[in-house]
């Protein structure tokens, strides 16, 4: 690997429709990134077979043969015993021992935040790491964390977290002041359990008091008007699972009511352009990638269920990630506190 390349290491087996949807999504995304270099872990044969039968144009590529695979049903102590030649095992020493590189896998859950912090190990300064995501809104996106890595949590944990959030959004948005909120059931100073109000005092007493706005409730979520929402892992989870499945509920009504009858084939066909805009300011394709951040390297993941499109953005997401230094970021931030 040359020096100051930016090197992917891929789990190509985990999830559904892999590897063609591992292999699929990278030809999307080496359409704008020709430099990087992707590092397939898997079982190479049934790679190669995808590529050839396919006809999946690849460039800067390596294959590195594995003979075990994460199943999904694997728990923490066949993951620890049993699996240390599988793909996620292998894709993760690879980022380990090699700077300029980053882990993206649809596998196991469990698997990646277990192996990932056994292996990478975490940031001097952060405790735990958090799932973060984006998550669309009215105006362009916000990002959240934690989304279900930490079911409980200190204020410590959400002060840090805080900071991470705002190390990503400098990275993702340059341009703007990010605003900084802590999900809570009310946006009063006594409202919530007491780990988010001892949180509230932590944020106000450290510099991200210039870019904290206090409490925000669910129903803001998608108002635009926070940038970087803190949370526990198990509020988040439950948050965000809620809204895709809202979202997918009311995109599949929208689909029936437009169908049942010529006048409503009419009306669709008037409002045509604005439903796609919302359609992909929706698209959960665009916001694939979840980063578990605080690790002391970078490892994303994307859903079980991508699609090649949407696996393609979790390695633009790790690519940009690589290129803007994030972990280093982290690390002078939290000399700030």
């Amino acid at each position: 690997m040359s020096q100051g390349q930016i090197t992917i290491a891929v789990d190509a087996m985990g999830g559904e429709n892999s590897p063609f949807k591992v292999v699929k999504g990278t030809e999307i995304f080496q359409k704008k990134n020709k430099f990087s270099k992707i590092i397939f872990f898997g079982e190479e044969q049934k790679i190669y077979s995808t590529i050839k039968e396919n006809k999946i144009n690849l460039i800067n590529y390596e294959i590195y043969n594995t003979s075990e695979n994460v199943k999904d049903d694997d728990n923490a102590s066949i993951i620890l015993r049993s699996r240390k030649n599988s793909s996620i095992y292998k894709g993760l020493e690879f980022v380990k021992g090699n700077n300029n590189t980053g882990f993206v896998s649809s596998g196991n859950t469990a698997a990646i935040m277990i192996l990932s912090r056994l292996i990478i190990g975490m940031i001097d300064g952060i405790d735990r790491p958090a799932i973060c995501s984006l998550v669309p809104n009215k105006k362009n996106y916000s990002i959240m964390l934690d989304l279900g890595a930490n079911v409980t949590v200190n204020p410590a944990n959400l002060l840090q977290f805080a900071l991470m959030g705002y190390c990503y959004f400098s990275i993702i948005n340059k341009e703007r002041k990010p605003r900084i909120g802590i999900l809570n059931i009310g946006t009063e100073n006594n409202k919530g359990l007491e780990f988010l109000q001892e949180a509230y005092d932590l944020i106000t007493s450290s510099f991200l008091k210039n870019y904290f706005i206090g409490f925000i409730e669910p129903n803001k979520i998608t108002s635009g008007d926070c940038d970087i929402i803190i949370s526990d892992g198990y509020t988040g989870n439950i948050m965000l699972k809620s809204a895709e499945g809202i979202s997918n509920f009311i995109m599949s009504n929208l689909k029936t009511m437009f169908t049942k009858s010529l006048v409503n084939k009419f009306v669709y066909k008037v409002i045509e352009k604005d439903l796609v805009k919302l359609k992909n300011q929706v698209n959960p394709d665009i916001y694939n990638g979840a980063t578990l951040i605080g690790l002391n390297g970078i490892s994303i993941k994307s859903h079980g269920n991508a699609t090649p499109l949407a696996f393609s953005y979790a390695l633009k997401q790790c690519n940009d990630f690589i290129t803007n230094k994030l972990n280093k970021q982290i690390i002078d931030a939290i000399k700030d506190l």
